[in-house]
């Protein structure tokens, strides 16, 4: 990874929110470590109010705010004390805790702040970068994740297992913390990013680097990609693309949108002997899940697809957190050794999002199964959290991102 930083550009440290908002903006831009709004970040500056009061204050980053182009706007400004008073409950839903963060937000008209602004309280650093990094989140999704991240990144980072976004997360980090915590100079979520902090943004992004570039390093040398070989899919019957783009919109339940890929990468994937199997073990983080079901649909059987994610709905839905309504079963990505790659959403723009989330994806799996000990994603059932998580699907059915089945359990 490329250490972009440039002092001359960059605002001074003793501008906190500036800094880190500079440092946001170069995680931001590149789709290796985040992707279409994930990741997050913050610093620790006063607040002075309008009376003058200064209150010691986490600045985080907005939900719905993206990294490439976040402003101060997009920042949250949230009472420390508030925050580690929160902490110390014994547990907290996630509807009561995003309620008591937008209740304590010092400026009403200031974005909702991160599901993960706890996190980034407890963390007794000013400053704090979040991440999905390609190479990080590859290391983690290996059969044995936890045990390569120690022997590529080193005892300095504090590997946090599986943990649920929200409150749950930081109670964890928090009960972790005391046993390698202070001395770390970064954290890896299995199967979710890497997090990085320091006294200023400009030393929290010095350690993204060097961590993100010790993975990359290591799996250049152990893993290296291969070169796309294999020659771009040609033309298919127009009929047929437009046949299973019908079924699809029937099984969603309202017309959908698809984009096809072709290309060599696509091309060299989809005809594996194990793409059955590979493509559908999982995303590579759990949020992922949401633009792009946990599986992909492989081959054209419509039918099949539906019936599997109801079965699958049904499997999982003693682990729903209230009441819930099953999503439409319809695929959003589709693999097939003759049309390649398609991918679905109710607008171009939300196809062309899982289309980008898959091409990250593909030589992840390839790296992992093809020269490592296999790729292995969370179990469906931590995946079916996250679907179905309270949180997401309200906020994806304000952008008019999911529609619902109408099946409630």
């Amino acid at each position: 990874m490329a250490d972009l930083w440039n002092d001359v550009e960059a605002p001074p440290a003793s501008d906190r929110l500036a800094e880190c908002v500079y440092g946001s903006r170069l995680i931001g831009s590149d789709p290796s470590m985040v992707l279409h709004g994930g990741g997050n970040s913050s610093v620790k500056a006063p607040f002075e109010d309008i009376t003058g009061a200064r209150v010691e204050t986490l600045w985080v980053k907005g939900s719905g705010w993206d990294m490439a182009s976040i402003e101060e706007g997009g920042f949250a400004p949230l009472p420390l004390q508030r925050l580690h008073r929160l902490l110390e409950l014994a547990s907290l839903s996630d509807t009561d805790m995003m309620r008591e963060l937008s209740a304590a937000r010092l400026d009403p008209a200031a974005p909702q702040p991160s599901v993960e602004s706890l996190l980034h309280a407890l963390i007794p650093h000013r400053a704090v970068l979040h991440s999905h990094a390609d190479a990080i989140v590859t290391l983690t999704n290996l059969a044995d994740g936890a045990d390569r991240v120690r022997e590529v990144l080193g005892p300095g980072v504090l590997i946090v297992p599986y943990v649920m976004p929200g409150f749950d997360l930081a109670r964890e980090v928090r009960d972790m913390w005391p046993t390698g915590g202070d001395d770390s100079t970064g954290m890896v979520l299995m199967n979710h990013g890497l997090f990085t902090y320091g006294p200023t943004t400009r030393g929290a992004y010095r350690s993204h680097v060097e961590l993100i570039s010790m993975a990359s390093q290591w799996l250049d040398a152990h893993a290296p990609r291969r070169p796309a070989t294999a020659e771009p899919l040609g033309e298919v019957d127009p009929v047929a693309l437009a046949r299973l783009r019908k079924e699809i919109s029937q099984a969603a339940g309202r017309p959908m949108i698809s984009v096809r890929d072709s290309s060599a990468q696509v091309a060299g994937f989809v005809r594996r002997e194990d793409l059955a199997s590979l493509a559908t073990r999982g995303p590579l983080t759990p949020d992922h899940v949401i633009r792009t079901k946990r599986v992909p649909m492989v081959g054209r059987d419509v039918a099949a697809y539906t019936e599997e994610y109801q079965d699958y709905y049904r499997r999982n839905l003693h682990r729903a957190r209230g009441e819930t309504t099953m999503l439409d079963p319809a695929p959003r990505v589709v693999l097939d050794p003759q049309i390649g790659m398609l991918t679905v959403g109710n607008t171009a723009g939300t196809a062309r999002i899982a289309s980008d989330i898959y091409h990250h994806t593909m030589p992840t799996l390839m790296r992992s199964e093809d020269h490592l000990d296999g790729y292995q994603a969370l179990p469906e059932g931590d995946l079916f959290e996250v679907e179905y998580w309270e949180l997401e699907q309200a906020k994806l059915k304000r952008k008019g991102i999911i529609y619902l089945s109408g099946e409630t359990g």
